[in-house]
């Protein structure tokens, strides 16, 4: 049998597992390569990696490769290939392809389309037949990977991803995909526990992935099984009889291993999500061999018959901020529950910050780096022994806002706190001249000046003055009650300094986010305050949002856009609470466009535009920016603005969303769509808080792009200068 060059894809991070799993398999020659694994073996093999593998996404089996400077190179490397022997003529086909560093061609569209063309026209020029293209479920599809001037054919005989199992048909809020539970099980020594007859537990199980991928494994499962579609059964070299031997051996390997299956279990407190696990296991065949019951965390106990064996679970991340503290309080519960009712069991879970951690008061070993879509998450693994166990310094924002509080009421600050006291008095006799001189309303007095004071305090001035003071998060070095009593003294010298009311002060603590959807809710207070930049007038709220509707580092990029909307047709993407949109308005825009995904913030900016008077072509869109922009580009012809504002989080795995976004990742495409809608001599402002970010000129050298971050930088965060980055493009 022919021996073939085999290409495994796997999520970042998973290479190592897949590795093992290959050779497992019997690959030959196994290499791990960035994003997957090479290898060699015959068509059973190849067969054996789309049946067996649980953590690859694709089996691609390489044609050839070759080199491409040019948009003809490429459609000729594609046409040497002898494409008969791959499929009939009045066959179906797919192409997916994807470019990096390769000037000639960095367009997947495009690069796609020029392979299919080489394809067809080899096809019709025998046949005067052409094949027809099929992207759901073709008879073949063909992979290009074009990076730098080397292109790789392959032919992808999974078809689709293959951690798509085929039991979950139901969809819930952020569900962990099934080769990543399985590669979370695998990391965390399941086999070996399943093998001696340990149980497995999942206590908060949602859709029930975990549980379903442990019984496969623990069942000799082939996690294929259930997949009725592969990219090679329409594959004209495809072998009926090999493939059916080994569906038939894996229907008898799982017939056998359901025989001698573990005790496995979850709970979830939601019953909805019970009632969708307990279809997923229905959908495996799995019923019977599976118990989930709704059961809050609090409640979670093993009963006396199940032996000690793996809790594993995909907890709640608490990326949305607003949810930080109800998600360390469940941490702090959820540890309390595995050292009071499971010592003797082992526990396995993927997180996203770490700090969470540390809220279960168990030691970990070595954290694995793995990752859950884009976001970048640790595997802990605990042994539940008392050695591991120790008390959780840390506590959640709302108690640490509530403990300074107390504080603050006994003033009893840190004696230090005079010196605090001297620097504000410091900024404040300069920047309350500048901001008089200026007209400024609202302004940055401190920025984390003092090591020792690590808070950022800004100033509101409307009818009264108001102060929101956001504590940065201590270096794990700062003993917390020190930190504490420091704040405290914060707390009392900035109304003395200023010369208001303490309730005229408000307090947020702000924490490292990897999911920068900061408007999440944190009080229900519904108090509103009227503030005025550049006669823009904007409502602003202090208690109930980690933010207070108005980005005092984005002033002079929204005074810029009000100094050059006059006559133009403007577009403001991820608007938030519409602030630039009301300068754009004021500044005598004839039209403008707000999107924004939250109903929430876009009766707010309904607001700001109804206490500006903003009346005519002004229209609030409610939308995800993603989806709006690549059918506003793909539109004949496309919508044409004259000044663009573009200003997206970080990242966002919002539930409104399809997909996780990530600013350093996804800017390429969104920039290009954005810049699309551009009218002639139009500019798009692009900003980021990302203070890692790297703009890929490379990949937008078709747009004039111009760093102007240091004039968007206003006096009053001088002492940041990586607050944001800004830049001016044009097409």
């Amino acid at each position: 049998m022919s021996q073939y060059q085999l290409f495994a894809t796997t999520p970042k991070a998973m290479e190592g597992i897949l590795a093992a799993e290959i050779e497992a398999l019997g690959g030959q020659q196994v290499q791990q390569k960035m994003a997957g694994v090479a290898f060699q073996g015959d068509l059973a093999m190849a067969y054996k990696a789309c049946l067996w593998s649980r953590t690859a996404n694709r089996i691609l089996l390489l044609l050839g490769s070759f080199e491409v400077k040019s948009q003809q190179d490429l459609y000729d490397g594609v046409k040497r290939i002898n494409w008969f022997e791959h499929m009939k003529p009045d066959d179906s086909l797919a192409v997916s392809f994807s470019s990096k560093n390769n000037p000639a061609i960095n367009n997947t569209h495009f690069g796609a389309l020029k392979v299919k063309d080489a394809i067809v026209d080899q096809m019709r020029a025998k046949f005067e037949k052409r094949p027809n293209i099929d992207t759901e479920r073709p008879s073949i599809r063909v992979n290009v990977y074009l990076h730098n001037e080397t292109a790789q054919l392959s032919l992808d005989l999974s078809g689709e991803s293959l951690h798509k199992r085929g039991y979950r048909d139901v969809s819930i809020a952020a569900p962990i995909k099934e080769n990543l539970a399985a590669a979370i099980l695998l990391r965390a020594g399941w086999p070996k526990i399943a093998a001696a007859g340990g149980s497995l537990l999942d206590p908060m199980c949602g859709s029930g992935t975990m549980l379903l991928e442990g019984a496969m494994i623990a069942a000799d499962y082939a996690p294929g099984l259930l997949r009725g579609y592969y990219g090679f059964l329409g594959w004209k070299k495809h072998d009926a009889e090999l493939w059916q031997s080994l569906l038939d051996d894996a229907n008898q390997r799982r017939d056998a291993g359901l025989n001698k299956m573990p005790v496995i279990v979850g709970f979830d407190q939601d019953r909805r999500t019970v009632a969708t696990a307990l279809q997923h296991v229905e959908n495996a065949g799995l019923q019977g061999k599976i118990h989930i019951e709704k059961r809050d965390i609090d409640d979670a106990s093993a009963a006396e018959s199940w032996p000690k064996g793996l809790i594993a679970c995909n907890p709640p991340y608490g990326e949305r901020l607003g949810e930080e503290a109800e998600t360390a309080e469940l941490y702090r519960r959820f540890g309390e529950v595995l050292k009071s009712r499971f010592g003797g069991w082992q526990a396995a879970m993927i997180i996203s910050n770490p700090e969470l951690g540390f809220r279960l008061g168990l030691r970990s070993q070595k954290p694995i780096t793995l990752f859950n879509g884009a976001l970048e998450c640790k595997l802990l693994r605990f042994n539940i022994e008392e050695k591991s166990f120790f008390e959780p310094k840390a506590k959640s924002q709302q108690e640490r806002i509530e403990q300074i509080g107390r504080r603050t009421e006994r003033e009893q600050p840190d004696n230090q706190a005079e010196m605090f006291g001297n620097r504000l008095r410091k900024n404040l006799k300069k920047l309350a001249k500048w901001a008089k001189q200026n007209q400024i309303h609202c302004y940055r007095l401190y920025d984390a000046d003092l090591p020792e004071y690590a808070v950022a305090v800004d100033v509101y001035q409307g009818e009264q003055t108001w102060v929101n003071v956001q504590e940065y998060e201590s270096p794990k070095t700062i003993d917390p009650a020190k930190a504490n009593q420091r704040l405290a003294g914060a707390m009392v010298e900035i109304p003395k300094v200023l010369g208001i009311p303490k309730q005229q002060v408000f307090l947020k603590i702000r924490r490292k986010q990897k999911n920068t959807d900061q408007y999440e809710k944190q009080g229900d207070s519904g108090r509103f305050h009227v503030v005025e930049e550049g006669g823009c007038k904007f409502w602003v709220n202090f208690e109930d949002y980690l933010d207070t509707g108005l980005f005092l580092d984005h002033r002079p990029i929204r005074m810029l856009i009000q100094q050059q909307a006059k006559g133009k047709r403007f577009l403001n993407l991820f608007a938030y609470t519409g602030s630039a949109s009301v300068h754009a308005a004021l500044g005598g825009a004839v039209s403008s466009v707000t999107v924004d995904m939250s109903n929430t913030y876009l009766d707010w900016a309904k607001r700001n535009f109804d206490l500006n008077g903003i009346r005519g072509d002004h229209k609030l869109l409610r939308a995800n920016c993603l989806t709006w922009l690549a059918e506003q580009a793909a539109a004949k012809p496309a919508a044409q603005f004259d000044l663009i504002f573009l200003d997206p989080p970080t990242f966002s795995n919002s539930k409104k969303m399809d997909d996780a976004f990530d600013v350093q990742n996804d800017h390429v495409p969104l920039l290009k769509n954005t810049a699309a809608l551009l009218a002639p001599g139009g500019a798009l402002y692009f900003s980021t808080n990302f203070r890692r970010f790297k703009m890929d000129t490379a990949a937008l050298a078709d747009l004039h792009i111009e760093d102007i971050s240091a004039s968007t930088i206003p006096e009053d965060f001088a002492r940041d200068q990586k607050i944001h980055y800004c830049w001016r493009i044009s097409r």
